[in-house]
């Protein structure tokens, strides 16, 4: 199944689908954060104040798309390595964020132990991942059999890559969701290279048509352009907590950054198809339907940036002037102590 989007202008598409003028520039707000924020990131990194990031420009606007499509009190969310965007739709700061990629002691994520984009938060309900790539999925899976087993009104959501989808993980999954019929959304950003070996080398049909071998639907959809990817997401979640299972979600789109900042892309691809690919910007595309229909200015989008760099810069100042973690830390969240404790 495929679902076709509509070209971005004037026309009002977000009204039919239940959004209101507001949360509409609220989804943009928090794409330009995530590009905000990965950008700066990127620049920390050459700078030599943090050691290492990956990037992923490009796919904000199918993230937040997302995270406006589901029950963010509510739901279960595994996210991967590339999902800036998408924990700050649902919650995360970007001091958080700083705390984690200058590897301090209050990261929430793993308290500095692990390597950016290791994303945690019991508060928001934030998975803690691994990294062995695709690992989330069958979590994601087993989080849903406990909505189901409970009897508990929650999806779990969980995004990976399209290199993901080749791993047994994603397989095994698939087959136990599909056989449960279980509340879980399966969504893939697909980006077009698994690091460095581009999409037609990596498949040989559709991700989306998988889902037909394990008994549940499958949506191919422009990751571009997030009305669409918000009205897909949002049909998913009404199937899973309605009892009619998963839903497999393959959202097109391109990875516009290196891999990571240990990458030269440019090494595989040419300079003339990253550039092509900056023509579709999902970001750039939804800010002129904004402004097409009056809800965005210029003048907006200069406040818009002045207030993102304010707000980057003292995330920043306050996480590297945080501590480290200390060496007698290490043991920490690593076993069980309650019953030490007295506890349960």
């Amino acid at each position: 199944m495929e679902s076709q989007g509509t070209t971005v202008g004037t026309v009002n598409r977000h009204s039919q689908l239940g959004l209101t003028d507001g949360q509409v520039i609220d989804m943009y707000r928090y794409m330009q954060l995530g590009r905000k924020y990965d950008e700066r990131s990127l620049l920390l990194q050459r700078a030599g104040k943090i050691n290492f990031h990956v990037s992923g420009i490009g796919q904000e606007a199918a993230q937040v798309a997302a995270a406006f499509a589901l029950d963010r009190q509510n739901d279960y969310f595994l996210p991967y390595y590339r999902d800036y965007a998408f924990v700050l739709s649902v919650g995360m700061t970007t001091r958080e964020l700083m705390l984690s990629v200058f590897a301090k002691a209050e990261d929430p994520n793993s308290g500095g132990r692990q390597m950016p984009g290791h994303f945690g938060s019991k508060r928001l309900r934030i998975v803690t991942g691994s990294s062995p790539v695709t690992t989330q999925v069958p979590h994601a899976v087993g989080f849903a059999l406990a909505a189901k087993m409970k009897k508990k009104k929650f999806v779990s959501f969980v995004t990976f890559g399209e290199g993901s989808s080749n791993q047994g993980d994603f397989h095994e999954a698939c087959n136990f969701a599909g056989v449960n019929k279980l509340p879980v959304i399966i969504f893939c950003q697909n980006n077009q290279y698994a690091i460095s070996v581009p999409v037609h080398k990596q498949l040989g049909g559709k991700i989306s048509d998988r889902a037909l071998g394990y008994g549940f639907p499958g949506v191919r959809v422009d990751g571009n352009d997030p009305l669409e990817v918000y009205r897909v997401v949002k049909e998913a979640r009404e199937r899973a907590i309605a009892g009619e299972g998963p839903t497999l979600i393959e959202a097109m789109m391109y990875r516009l950054s290196p891999h990571s900042t240990s990458d030269n892309d440019l090494a595989y691809r040419t300079k003339e198809e990253v550039d092509e690919n900056w023509k579709k910007d999902g970001i750039a595309a939804f800010r002129t339907y904004l402004t097409g229909l009056g809800l965005w200015s210029d003048e907006q989008e200069r406040d818009l940036a002045a207030e993102y760099n304010l707000e980057l810069k003292e995330a920043i100042a306050y996480a590297e002037n945080a501590p480290f973690p200390k060496p007698e830390d290490t043991l920490l969240h690593v076993y069980d102590d309650s019953g030490l404790k007295g506890g349960a």
